[in-house]
């Protein structure tokens, strides 16, 4: 008999707001910027009604008042947001709940804040040896996604994720990060510590497993790898662009992001390859689980798609003095990842924004921008996208552009649908214990042709019988074909 391994749970106290920034405090300043700023604000407001939104704001204004746990606060702005749409809006906790500075939080304050998340103690040792001498394969084990290394251990009737090494700032050793219930239904910590529920966890193989958009490699007990298995979980698991060559028919680039910090290496992968690109019969995009970023990502893709002049409608931009702040930030702030020719865009668009505050305003002198390349390349003569229900935003903006295309076809299933209230801006509360991001523009295709709530659609569903480790073989056997 295996030698029981000693584990204790424990379940310490919430944290508290500070006298200065309780709940109701935050929730008003949350829903009057809101109000003001928020570009979807009016058009929700005419889509479901004055006395629907008044009807809200009474049954959340009674609960606000009686909250003092942070994290129960926030899940309540969260619901209160829902009413107008369900993506590019965001709050969370910024710093420690505790305190009112509105300084970068230190590692030393990020540390305090979540001391008190419930833990486990195991004895390391003492688990490795009872894995290696464990017969059965089941969630068990020493797991990795990436940035952490985690043990699952069964618990009762539920399976119990404790942190074994992370960055030791926003987690820490023993630290529960994840939890698969009776119902094979699962928790997942985010690095905020909020919680993401999944309804299903899959064991892709004795190495793999998947929960929602988490995706686990098994590093002890070790078994036999599966090299179909293995390549869809560097894919998943990516957080760089690459390239591959699949066969001699088939390239493969997988663009994880479209962040606007990682368009030169996206340019970079693109511009080595695209030779070899522009020789091969088909040419697979892989941007599963691609959340958006920068439209600017894109941009070196959409020559090699190109067949004909692609058609943009653009957005316009609601002008407030603290929206306009954001053109600043393109200027001021590296991480955007502008350069000159962006940051002169910027100062040009902040001054025609800043003289007509109140309004909504179009940067182009068009609605509709229509790009033109002089080349029609031979090849590829197939392009097939790999896309799911994480893809929004900047991707699904890809999407629209690509799939004019004759070349192009969309695989895999439908996005999710944040696209028509676009453009995010994140900002810190007054008193520093949150953030929040709302969104700057609208479409000009609202309401003729609206994809919130509703998503793209593919070319060829992927459906339920082909698993998710097998779509990369579907598409280049069905582009071959």
């Amino acid at each position: 008999m295996n030698k029981p391994i000693l584990i204790t749970l424990l379940v310490l106290p919430f944290l508290m707001f500070s006298q200065n920034c309780d709940c109701e405090t935050n929730f008003n300043w949350v829903k009057t910027t809101f109000e003001k700023n928020d570009a979807g604000f009016a058009y929700a407001l005419e889509s479901k009604g004055e006395q629907a939104y008044q009807a809200h704001n009474e049954s959340f204004a009674k609960r606000i008042k009686s909250i003092e746990d942070p994290n129960e606060c926030v899940a309540t702005i969260k619901e209160w947001l829902a009413f107008f749409r369900s993506g590019h809006v965001y709050v969370g906790l910024a710093g420690p709940a505790s305190t009112g500075n509105s300084e970068t939080p230190s590692d030393k304050d990020i540390i305090a804040r979540y001391k008190d998340s419930e833990r486990v103690n195991v004895n390391l040792e003492e688990f490795t040896k009872y894995l290696e001498a464990k017969k059965e394969v089941d969630y068990e084990g020493i797991w990795v996604s990436e940035p952490y290394k985690i043990g699952i251990k069964k618990i009762k009737d539920e399976y119990v994720g404790f942190i074994i090494e992370a960055d030791g700032v926003y987690w820490t050793k023993g630290q529960v990060k994840f939890k698969i219930k009776a119902d094979n239904s699962s928790v997942y910590y985010l690095r905020d510590h909020s919680e993401q529920t999944f309804p299903s966890v899959e064991l892709l193989s004795d190495n793999y497993m998947k929960t929602g958009f988490i995706t686990l490699k098994r590093v002890a007990p070790k078994y036999d790898s599966n090299p179909e298995i293995e390549r869809y979980f560097n894919a998943i698991n990516a957080n760089k662009p690459y390239f591959e060559i699949i066969d001699d028919n088939t390239t493969y680039l997988r663009i994880p992001t479209f962040n606007g910090a990682e368009k030169s290496v996206i340019d970079s992968v693109i511009a080595a390859n695209k030779d070899l690109i522009l020789k091969t019969h088909n040419f697979i995009i892989d941007i599963r689980n691609n959340g958006g970023g920068s439209d600017r990502s894109y941009y070196e893709l959409l020559p090699i798609l190109y067949t004909n002049p692609i058609r943009t409608v653009g957005v316009e931009f609601l002008s407030t003095p603290l929206n306009n702040q954001r053109m600043l930030d393109f200027i001021n702030d590296p991480s955007y990842g502008f350069d000159e020719e962006g940051k002169k865009w910027a100062q040009e668009s902040f001054e025609i924004l800043d003289k007509r505050k109140g309004e909504f305003v179009n940067l182009d002198s068009t609605v509709v921008d229509i790009t033109k390349y002089d080349t029609i390349h031979q090849f590829p003569k197939n392009v097939g996208i790999i896309i799911n229900e994480g893809n929004g935003s900047t991707a699904e903006q890809f999407l629209l552009a690509a799939k004019q295309s004759k070349k192009v076809k969309l695989f895999g299933t439908t996005t999710v649908g944040v696209l028509d209230i676009s453009n995010m801006y994140l900002i810190t509360s007054p008193c520093g214990d949150l953030e929040f991001g709302y969104s700057l523009s609208r479409s000009m295709r609202i309401p003729d042709m609206t994809i919130d709530n509703k998503g793209i659609q593919p070319d060829l569903y992927i459906d339920k019988s082909i698993p998710a480790y097998k779509w990369i073989d579907f598409v280049t056997e069905t582009l071959n074909n």
